[in-house]
């Protein structure tokens, strides 16, 4: 097969050296009018960290200048940004109209690229012009609007938000002021039946009648030292008329028990009624009590002394009653201003706990307004100074390691390596032609080619006999291609000396 090949190929062996010259030449051409690239780049290191970060971390927020860096790197490329550049560098004077600028804005974002890691955080910008001139100043617009970007950004957010707290706050000034309002006139109109020192209606209900327990066991126990100082000073004896006894001390122990059974007596009628089982236990212990006081008394033996009524001990016990009738007078003004108490609560039962209820909503909305308030004027305040923050240029430093030059030879196109890829090109094409015309214009090359496709066996061969004249014409034949060939690959060798010599 290889053999057959070889023979059809060589059979058509100028056309494929006429295909090949043809082929190579026009590429040639081709690789040699094109325009020149000049590729312009820089660099920029972009310094994240700084001392104010962990400072005022906990004063505002600190902005995220790694996602920042992020955010404009993604956003350089973009529409608006191409097209300012191509209006900084007058690369729209190229442009009629619409379509072709977008055809410019196109061109310009498939040549210009942006490469960098967050780790190192070093970027590097590179474009690939016509003209030195022009690659220059591409990056350069490129390299400002990048470091721009980080100054004008993040003011913008913090003045927009200052902005949108300032009116938030304005709103709940207002709502502050209705609550106020609200508040003051409720309470006028309920001045009295409104908790006090933070106690509620249950708590002052069972407040009062505790202090009027309280009162009505005073007044009972006065109401009975008072009675006793009474028995002291007038008690009759059985010795007749006109006998006075002497004052003699009662039993203490008697009169204790009197007092405690008075005192659960009132604490038992403040909470059931007069035919509860314990209020008539406690009376008959009661009566009991003072019947047996009673007996005490009427054993007292009457004094025969006329003069003594005149005692000092009688003067004594005259001065303690008047100070028992006093208290006991003062006891029952109190047991009385507490028993009105009691009604009054009694009579506000049903509404005073709604008044409660509706003050703690008036108070509790009046809290909700009052904290968002504060926490909004404290956000304010940080969203400010996160906005002076982010304006200081010391926050996201950046340093031009390479600044953008203008190349002095061209970057591109890689003309060696389009020359060779030409020629590779041309001999394929050649090769390939002349096969194409052997398998349109097929001839038996060998016996064997025949004798299959025909199916009849070969007899014998007759070989051709060159005359003399014929041998020559053959061998400059011979020649003149091997010439061909030879001037083909020095063409080749030429053009990649002198491409290496002085690129284009």
């Amino acid at each position: 097969m290889i053999l057959n090949f070889l023979k059809a190929i060589g059979k058509y062996r100028w056309h494929a050296v006429a295909i090949t010259w043809v082929v190579a030449l026009a590429g040639w051409a081709v690789v040699l009018k094109l325009p020149n690239q000049y590729q312009a780049s820089a660099r920029v290191y972009v310094d994240t960290q700084n001392i104010l970060k962990p400072l005022l971390s906990g004063m505002t927020t600190v902005p995220n200048l790694d996602q920042q860096v992020q955010f404009m790197r993604r956003t350089l490329l973009s529409r608006p940004n191409v097209e300012r550049v191509i209006r900084e560098v007058d690369l729209d004077v190229q442009a009629s109209n619409s379509r072709e600028m977008d055809k410019l804005v196109e061109e310009m974002t498939s040549r210009i690229k942006m490469a960098g890691t967050q780790r190192d955080d070093i970027y590097t910008i590179t474009y690939t012009g016509a003209s030195a001139k022009e690659a220059k100043d591409v990056v350069q617009a490129f390299l400002t609007i990048f470091v721009e970007g980080s100054y004008t950004g993040k003011r913008q957010d913090s003045e927009k938000a200052v902005q949108f707290i300032d009116d938030q706050i304005r709103g709940y000034e207002e709502r502050l002021a209705a609550a106020e309002n609200s508040l003051k006139e409720f309470k006028l109109r309920n001045m009295g039946m409104l908790p006090r020192e933070g106690a509620d209606y249950s708590a002052r209900m069972a407040a009062t009648n505790e202090a009027l327990n309280q009162a009505r066991l005073e007044l009972s126990e006065a109401e009975q030292a008072r009675n006793a100082i009474r028995r002291q000073i007038s008690g009759d004896t059985s010795g007749g008329p006109g006998k006075r006894a002497l004052p003699v001390p009662t039993d203490p122990a008697l009169e204790e028990r009197i007092a405690a059974t008075n005192k659960t007596l009132d604490s038992l009628r403040t909470q059931y009624t007069e035919q509860h089982p314990d209020i008539i236990a406690n009376k008959r212990l009661l009566e009991q009590l003072l019947a047996r006081k009673a007996d005490e008394a009427k054993n007292i033996k009457p004094s025969g002394d006329p003069g003594a009524s005149y005692s000092p001990m009688l003067q004594q016990l005259n001065v303690q009653l008047s100070d028992a009738e006093a208290r006991v007078a003062s006891l029952q003004a109190r047991v009385a201003e507490y028993s009105n108490r009691v009604a009054t609560l009694r009579s506000q039962s049903q509404q005073v706990p709604e008044i409660e209820a509706q003050l703690a909503q008036l108070n509790r909305d009046y809290e909700v307004n009052r904290s968002n308030y504060q926490r909004l004027v404290e956000r304010r305040e940080s969203a400010k100074l996160s906005g002076d923050l982010s304006s200081a240029t010391d926050m996201l430093t950046f340093r031009v390691i390479d600044p953008p030059t203008a190349p002095p030879l061209p970057s591109g196109p890689n003309r060696l390596q389009l020359f060779s890829v030409v020629f590779v090109g041309a001999l394929i094409a050649g090769l390939a032609g002349a096969f194409l015309m052997s398998q349109l214009r097929p001839t038996f090359l060998s016996q064997a080619s025949l004798r299959d496709t025909t199916g009849v066996p070969i007899l014998g061969s007759i070989s051709m006999n060159w005359t003399g004249e014929q041998t020559v014409r053959r061998k400059r034949r011979l020649v003149a291609l091997a010439a061909s060939v030879v001037l083909l690959f020095g063409a080749y060798g030429a053009g990649v000396a002198a491409i290496l010599v002085r690129p284009m």
